[in-house]
C-alpha cells in the first residue's frame, strides 16, 4: 500500500511551528523607470541601503509594472510601507510613504537631494558603510510636534497632522527598547528634522533628512599612546603597512616619545590635550576564558547560579567620544498631501487647498455612495462566483463518480484547498509533479 505523501514544502501548515515575524518591512521602488533619469534611479539605491535590512535591496522593476502589482505582494512578503519615487511632467522629483494595506498615503516633492556619492566627495575623511547596514538604524525626530504656546499660529499645521506623520515615520523601523537593546547593535543614525513654519506660510511641513554612522574613539590617552596601541593591532593582525609604526631610531628612549609629543614628529601640543566632547563610558574588549563542559555543569549546579566566564575579574571601562559621520543621502522634503487609502481615495490634507466646512460635507457624501457602490459590486461578485462552483459542482458530480471509486489511497486532498484559493502556480505543479514520481520509484523498489 502506497503511502500517504505529506507536503513540507508548499504546504500552508509546514509554516505554523515557525514564529512570524512582525518587524516592519518596506520596499523602495521608482515608478516609470525608465523616465525618471540617472540621478532620481542612484537616490532610489541610495534610500534602499538606509532602509536596510529590511527592505529589498536589490529589487528589479519593470516600465509594464503598476502600483497595483507591488500592492498586491505586499501582503505575502509582509511589507509594511512603501516608498515611492516618481518624476512629474514639469520635472519635480516626488515621494510617496505608504502604510499597507489600507494607507495612509503621504505626498512629498523633493525640493533638494544630495547623492552619497555627492556626500563622500565632499567629506573629509568619508567612511563607507559595512557591517553597520545589518542592523536597522536609529531615528531620530526632532520638532515634530509644535508646542502648545505655537497652536494658535495660523501657519501652523493641524495636530492630527502631526501625530499622523509622527506615527508613520515611527513604523518604518523596528522599535528599540533601552532595557534589552545592546548597544553594539546600534550603528547607524538617521536624523529627521522639521523645519518650523515660516509665518504667512499655509502650514508647510518641511522635514530634512540625514543619514549618519556612529564612529567611537578611545579618550583619555596621549597621541603618542594610541599611536602605539594602533601599531600592536597591527602586528597582531600581521599586516605589514610601515606608516602605521612610530620612527624611533633617533630615540635613545622610549620614555623620550612618550613624554615629548614632538621627538617623534607625529603629534603638536594641541593635538595631545585630551578630548572631552560627547564621552561615554564602555567596557572595553577582553578575552574571556571558554568554559568546559564540566565546568558549565558545575557551574550550573551551584546554589547561586553565577556563571563566570572571566574567573571573577571584572571588565575595564574605557572612555569613547561618540561621533557621526554622514553617509548620505540628504533629503529636503515637503509635504503636499495626505490621502486615505494607497496613493488614492479621500485627501484628508492639501496644502495648496483649502475647503469650507460644506465642502467637505459633500466630498463626504460622494466617498461615502461610492464606497457602498464598491460593497455592492464585490457582494454580487461573491454570489456569482458561489453560483457557478454550484452549477460546475452539479454538472460534474455524475461524471467524476465512478473515477472516485477507482481513486488511489495517497490522493493528496490538499490540492483542492491550494486550487481554490489561487495559489497552485506552475512551479509548485511541477515540484509536486517531481515529488510524486520518486515516491512512485521508491515504491515500487
Amino acid at each position: 500500500m502506497a503511502r500517504r505523501r505529506v507536503k513540507k514544502r508548499t504546504h500552508v501548515g509546514a509554516r505554523n511551528g515557525a514564529p512570524l515575524d512582525r518587524s516592519p518591512k518596506s520596499m523602495v521602488i521608482r515608478i516609470g523607470a525608465g523616465e525618471v533619469g540617472a540621478s532620481v534611479s542612484q537616490l532610489v539605491k541610495d534610500m534602499r541601503h538606509v532602509m536596510e535590512p529590511g527592505t529589498a535591496s536589490r529589487l528589479k522593476e519593470r516600465r509594464a509594472n503598476k502600483l497595483r502589482d507591488y500592492t498586491t505582494m505586499a501582503g505575502p512578503l509582509g511589507v509594511s510601507h512603501l516608498l515611492l519615487f516618481s518624476r512629474s511632467s514639469s520635472g519635480n522629483t516626488n515621494m510617496r510613504l505608504a502604510r499597507t494595506p489600507r494607507g495612509p498615503t503621504l505626498h512629498f516633492r523633493v525640493e533638494k537631494y544630495s547623492l552619497c556619492k555627492d556626500i563622500m566627495k565632499a567629506t573629509k575623511h568619508p567612511k563607507s558603510g559595512g557591517y553597520e547596514f545589518q542592523t536597522a538604524p536609529l531615528l531620530v525626530m526632532n520638532n515634530f510636534i509644535t508646542p502648545e504656546a505655537d497652536t494658535a499660529d495660523p501657519a501652523a499645521p493641524p495636530k492630527h497632522l502631526e501625530k499622523l506623520v509622527t506615527e508613520l515615520f515611527q513604523g518604518l523601523f523596528p522599535p528599540i527598547s533601552p532595557q534589552t537593546t545592546p548597544l553594539n547593535s546600534i550603528r547607524r543614525v538617521l536624523l529627521l528634522n522639521r523645519e518650523p513654519p515660516a509665518k504667512g506660510s499655509n502650514g508647510t511641513y518641511t522635514i530634512n533628512l540625514r543619514h549618519y554612522v556612529i564612529t567611537t574613539k578611545v579618550t583619555g590617552l596621549p597621541k603618542s599612546i594610541r599611536r602605539l596601541n594602533a601599531a600592536e593591532k597591527l602586528i597582531t593582525s600581521k599586516e605589514k603597512k610601515k606608516s602605521g609604526l612610530p620612527n624611533l631610531g633617533k630615540l635613545e628612549d622610549v620614555a623620550d616619545y612618550l613624554l615629548d609629543p614632538a621627538a617623534g614628529g607625529y603629534t603638536s601640543a594641541s593635538e595631545s590635550e585630551v578630548e572631552t566632547d560627547a564621552e561615554v563610558e564602555v567596557l572595553a574588549p577582553s578575552a574571556r576564558k571558554i568554559l568546559s563542559k564540566r565546568e558549565q555543569q558545575r557551574a550550573a549546579e551551584r546554589e547561586d547560579g553565577h556563571k563566570s566566564t572571566s574567573r571573577g575579574r571584572r571588565g575595564h571601562v574605557e572612555k569613547r567620544a561618540v561621533r557621526l559621520v554622514e553617509l548620505g543621502p540628504r533629503m529636503k522634503l515637503r509635504l503636499t498631501k495626505v490621502e486615505e487609502d494607497i496613493c488614492g481615495g479621500k485627501v484628508m490634507w492639501h496644502e495648496f487647498v483649502s475647503k469650507s466646512k460644506e465642502d467637505v460635507k459633500k466630498m463626504d457624501e460622494v466617498w461615502e455612495k461610492r464606497r457602498k457602490e464598491k460593497e455592492e459590486r464585490r457582494r454580487l461578485q461573491k454570489e456569482n462566483v458561489e453560483r457557478k462552483k454550484k452549477e460546475k459542482g452539479e454538472a460534474g458530480e455524475d461524471e467524476d463518480q465512478d473515477e472516485d471509486q477507482d481513486e488511489d489511497e495517497d490522493y493528496d486532498m490538499d490540492d483542492d484547498v491550494w486550487e481554490e484559493d489561487g495559489m497552485n502556480g506552475a512551479e509548485e505543479a511541477a515540484d509536486d509533479d517531481e515529488d510524486e514520481e520518486m515516491e512512485d520509484e521508491g515504491d515500487d523498489g
